[in-house]
C-alpha cells in the first residue's frame, strides 16, 4: 500500500482473520507479509489482505485472493523411457522422463541401480550411446527446496551383449521359380520392434524396398541373390541372404511323327509335344483354340506328351497347339506354334492370282496370271479366257504391252496326269485395261499472283497412287531452300516467293510401284506471277483539315493497288488499333491527336504484311464552349419584369453569332447574342441554353450549361413582397399613433 506507514495489515484465510497464535505462521512488521514456515493441510485455502487505518476506523476492501494447496501425502513422480525397448544394443540412444504432475519448480534427481548419477537436475536424462554398463534399474525422484518426493518405480534398461540376427525367408520355396511366379521375402530380426529395413539385390541397394516383406511378380531380371538389413537408430544386423532362381516359361514343341500334315480320311496322324526344360510337366492339347479331349479316334500318351489319331475324318482338321502345365504350380506355358493338319473331303479349287494384283491396269504394262493348288503336288495346269481354251501351259502366262484387245475374264484348272483327276475351276479373274490419266493441277492458296516472301502452294491429282514430278517453263524443278515436296510430290510448296519463281507450272504422274512402270501425260500448265516490290498504300483522311474539334467525325481509308485478298492493320503513333477494314472512322476527342497510319496482310499460316502506309499527323482540338450572362442587375429588379441573357464563346476572339434553345428545343428566332424572358413568352421559367455558330472552322461551339430562370424571379417576388410589407408596415404603425393621440383620454390631477 502507498503510505504504509499509516496503515496495518490484516490477513484472511477463507474469509477468517488469520491470527499469529500458529507458530507456523509468523508476520513483518505492520503485517505486510505473511510466512508459512511448515506448511500442512490446515494452511490451505484462499488467501486475501485488507488495509486497517491505525488512527481512523475505517479499512480498505479486501485485496486479490490467492489459493494455496498443501498436499497431505507425499509425491511419486512418473518414470517414463523412449524409446521403450525390451532389449536395446550398443550405440542405441535412449532418453529418460521423469514427471510430477502436481505444481512446478521442481529439480530431479537421477539414479542408476540404486547410485546417484551425476547429471543436471532436468526432468529428462539422455545416453547418447548405451554401453553394457548401461544395463540396470533407473529411476528418479524430486525436490523442491527443502522437500523431497518419493522415488519412482524403477525401470529396468536391458542392453543386449550380441548384435541383432536378421533372417530372410521365402515363399513359396521352389526351385528354380518361372517368370510370372508370386514370391515374398520376409526379413525377421529375432528381437523387439521398429525396425526399418533395406533390401539388397546382389549387393545393390533396391531404393524403394524399405519394407519387412519384399513381394515380387517375377521377371527374369529378378535372377539374383537378395539380402536385408534391418536397422534401429545406430544399430544393424548382419546381412542375411537368399538365393533366387528366375527362368522363362520353355514354349513346348509340337511336331508330327507322322509323314503328312495333309491326310484324306482314314490315314492315321501322330502329333508329339515335350518342353526342354525339367520334369513335372503335363500336357493339353487344343485344336482351333478348343481343348481335344479322348474319343473312341483320339488317345493321349503318358502326361499327354502324344496325340494319337486313329482314323482321320474332316473333323480331325484343324490347328493344333500343345500347353505345358507344371504340377502343384500355378506355371502355364504360352501355345505352342501350330502345326495344321489338313484332311480332305471335297474336290479341291485352284487359287489364280495376277501380277500386278491391282483391280486398275494401264495401257502398256506388262502383266502375268499364275494358278496354284495350294494342297499335294503332280499338278498340270489349262488356261481359259472368256470360256475358250488358251494354248497355253504350265502354272502362269504372261501379256506383254497389254491392250483393250486383252479385256476378257480369265480362270484356270489343274489336273494330275496319273489320276486324272481334275480340281474344280479357279474363279475368274476380269481384266480390264484402262488408260492412263491425266493429272489434276491446282493452285491451294488463294492468289496466283504474289508478293515476294509470300507463300504459294500447288497440288497435283489423280486416282490411285500416284508419284509427281513438277516443272516450271517446261524444266523439272528441284527442291531447294524455298520449293518443297512431300514424299509423293502431290503437293509443290514455295514458302518465300521470288521473281525467279514466276512462270508456268505443270506436273506429271508416275505410278508409285517397285514394280510396274507407268508415267502419265503432263497437266495443263498454270501461271504464277511474282512481282518484284512490296504493294504500295494510300491512306487517305476526309475531310483533310489540319486542325479538327471534338464532336467532329473524321474518315480514314485505306487501299492497295494490286491483288485481293486483303486484311488491314490500323496504327496510331506506332501502337495497333483494333479496328479492321480499309476504313476507320472517328468521332473526334482530344485523346485521339496523333500520328495515323495503315498496313496490309494477307495470309492465314504464312502472313504476309504491306509496308506501313504514309503517315497521316491528326491534330484535335477542345471545341469551345458557349456561356450564358445574365444582364439584368438586382438594381432594375423592381421596375421591370423581364430578365436579359446574352450568350459569349469563352476564350475566342472570332466573331459568333448565337442560337437559343428552350429545355432542349431551338427558340425560332433569328441568331442573336441576346435573348429576353418575360413572364408572356416564358410563363413556365424554363431552362435556356445557347450555341455559338459561325462561317469559319470550328462551325460551332459546345452547348452552354443550363440557365434556370425561375430562381430569380422568385427572388425578385420575394424582395418585393418583402418591400411591400415594410411600407404597409409604416403606414398602420403612423395611422396607429394619430388615432391614439386624439382619442387617448386627459389625465387626472389630483390636489
Amino acid at each position: 500500500m502507498t503510505d504504509s506507514s499509516d496503515w496495518t495489515i490484516n490477513w484472511h484465510r477463507n474469509g477468517v482473520q488469520v491470527k499469529n497464535s500458529d507458530p507456523n505462521v509468523t508476520f513483518s512488521a505492520e503485517n505486510s507479509i505473511l510466512m508459512i514456515t511448515e506448511a500442512s493441510n490446515t494452511h490451505s485455502g484462499n488467501y486475501s489482505c485488507k488495509g486497517q487505518h491505525k488512527s481512523k476506523s475505517f479499512s480498505t476492501q479486501d485485496s486479490n485472493s490467492l489459493s494455496i494447496t498443501v498436499n497431505e501425502n507425499k509425491l511419486k513422480p512418473t518414470l517414463s523411457r523412449q524409446p521403450n525397448y525390451n532389449k536395446m544394443f550398443p550405440g542405441e540412444t535412449v532418453t529418460f522422463t521423469c514427471r510430477v504432475d502436481i505444481a512446478s519448480g521442481w529439480e530431479f534427481l537421477w539414479y542408476h541401480n540404486e547410485n546417484e548419477i551425476a547429471a543436471s537436475n532436468t526432468d529428462t536424462y539422455m545416453i547418447k550411446a548405451i554401453t553394457l554398463s548401461n544395463s540396470g534399474q533407473y529411476h528418479c525422484k524430486a525436490k523442491r527446496g527443502p522437500f523431497y518426493t518419493e522415488k519412482s518405480d524403477p525401470m529396468s534398461l536391458q542392453v543386449s551383449a550380441n548384435d541383432p540376427i536378421s533372417t530372410i525367408s521365402k515363399n513359396p520355396a521352389f526351385d528354380p521359380m518361372y517368370v510370372g511366379e508370386k514370391v515374398t521375402f520376409t526379413c525377421s530380426v529375432d528381437v523387439d520392434s521398429d525396425w526399418k529395413y533395406q533390401w539388397y539385390k546382389d549387393g545393390e541397394e533396391l531404393p524403394s524396398s524399405t519394407e519387412k516383406t519384399l513381394i515380387k511378380t517375377l521377371r527374369l531380371s529378378d535372377m539374383g541373390n537378395y539380402s536385408c538389413i534391418a536397422t534401429r537408430g545406430a544399430t544393424s544386423t548382419a546381412p542375411s541372404e537368399e538365393m533366387l532362381q528366375v527362368y522363362a516359361i520353355p514354349q513346348p514343341f509340337l511336331k508330327p511323327e507322322t509323314p503328312w500334315l495333309d491326310v484324306f480320311p482314314t490315314e492315321g496322324v501322330k502329333l508329339s509335344c515335350e518342353m526342354d526344360s525339367s520334369s513335372g510337366w503335363k500336357y493339353i492339347w487344343s485344336k482351333d483354340k478348343q481343348r481335344v479331349e479322348a474319343d473312341d479316334t483320339v488317345s493321349f500318351g503318358q502326361d499327354g506328351a502324344t496325340l494319337s489319331i486313329l482314323s482321320a475324318s474332316a473333323k480331325h482338321k484343324g490347328n493344333y497347339t500343345c500347353e505345358g502345365h507344371l504340377q502343384d504350380r500355378s506355371v502355364s506355358s504360352s501355345p505352342s506354334f501350330e502345326l495344321s493338319l489338313t484332311v480332305y473331303e471335297k474336290r479341291p479349287k485352284p487359287v489364280m492370282t495376277q501380277d500386278p494384283n491391282d483391280k486398275k491396269v494401264y495401257a502398256g504394262e506388262t502383266l502375268s496370271f499364275e494358278c496354284k493348288v495350294e494342297i499335294s503336288s503332280g499338278w498340270e495346269y489349262h488356261w481359259y479366257k472368256d470360256n475358250t481354251t488358251l494354248q497355253v501351259s504350265g502354272s502362269s502366262f504372261k501379256i506383254s504391252s497389254a491392250s483393250s484387245s486383252n479385256n476378257g475374264n480369265y480362270m484356270c484348272m489343274a489336273k494330275r496326269d496319273k489320276s486324272m483327276y481334275h480340281t474344280e475351276h479357279s474363279d475368274g479373274q476380269n481384266l480390264q485395261i484402262s488408260e492412263i490419266p491425266v493429272p489434276s493441277l491446282k493452285l491451294e492458296t488463294p492468289w496466283l499472283d504474289v508478293f515476294p516472301t509470300e507463300r504459294v502452294n500447288f497440288s497435283c491429282g489423280m486416282e490411285d497412287n500416284w508419284i509427281y514430278t513438277w516443272y516450271k517453263d517446261g524444266k523439272p524443278i528441284h527442291a531447294d531452300g524455298t520449293v518443297s515436296t512431300y514424299s509423293d510430290g502431290a503437293t509443290l510448296n514455295i514458302t518465300s516467293a521470288a521473281i525467279s519463281h514466276s512462270g508456268q507450272y505443270s506436273c506429271s504422274g508416275k505410278l508409285n510401284s517397285k514394280t510396274r512402270s507407268v508415267t502419265s501425260h503432263t497437266s495443263p500448265g498454270v501461271t504464277l506471277s511474282v512481282y518484284d516490290t512490296k504493294p504500295k498504300l494510300t491512306l487517305m483522311q476526309n475531310p483533310d483539315y489540319d486542325v479538327m474539334y471534338t464532336e467532329d467525325s473524321v474518315f480514314f481509308s485505306c487501299h492497295i493497288n494490286v491483288s485481293s485478298g486483303w486484311e488491314y492493320l490500323w496504327y496510331k503513333n506506332g501502337a495497333q488499333l483494333s479496328q479492321s477494314g480499309n476504313s476507320h472512322n472517328i468521332s473526334l476527342q482530344t485523346k485521339d491527336t496523333g500520328s495515323y497510319t495503315c498496313q496490309a496482310r494477307r495470309g492465314t499460316d504464312t502472313v504476309f504484311l504491306s509496308d506501313q502506309s504514309q503517315q497521316v499527323v491528326l491534330d484535335v482540338k477542345e471545341r469551345p464552349q458557349a456561356k450564358i450572362i445574365l444582364l439584368t442587375g438586382w438594381s432594375e429588379v423592381f421596375s421591370t419584369d423581364s430578365l436579359v441573357l446574352q450568350c459569349a464563346v469563352q476564350d475566342s476572339q472570332d466573331t459568333w453569332n448565337y442560337t437559343w434553345s428552350k429545355e432542349t428545343e431551338q427558340i425560332n428566332q433569328l441568331p442573336s447574342e441576346r435573348h429576353t424572358v418575360t413572364p408572356q413568352n416564358d410563363p413556365d421559367q424554363s431552362l435556356y441554353t445557347c450555341q455559338g455558330i459561325r462561317a469559319g472552322r470550328p462551325s460551332y461551339s459546345k452547348h452552354s450549361d443550363s440557365f434556370k430562370t425561375k430562381n430569380l424571379l422568385l427572388k425578385r417576388r420575394v424582395l418585393l413582397s418583402i418591400s411591400g410589407c415594410l411600407f404597409f408596415g409604416l403606414i398602420a404603425v403612423l395611422l396607429g399613433c394619430i388615432a391614439l393621440r386624439f382619442f387617448r383620454k386627459p389625465g387626472v390631477t389630483l390636489l
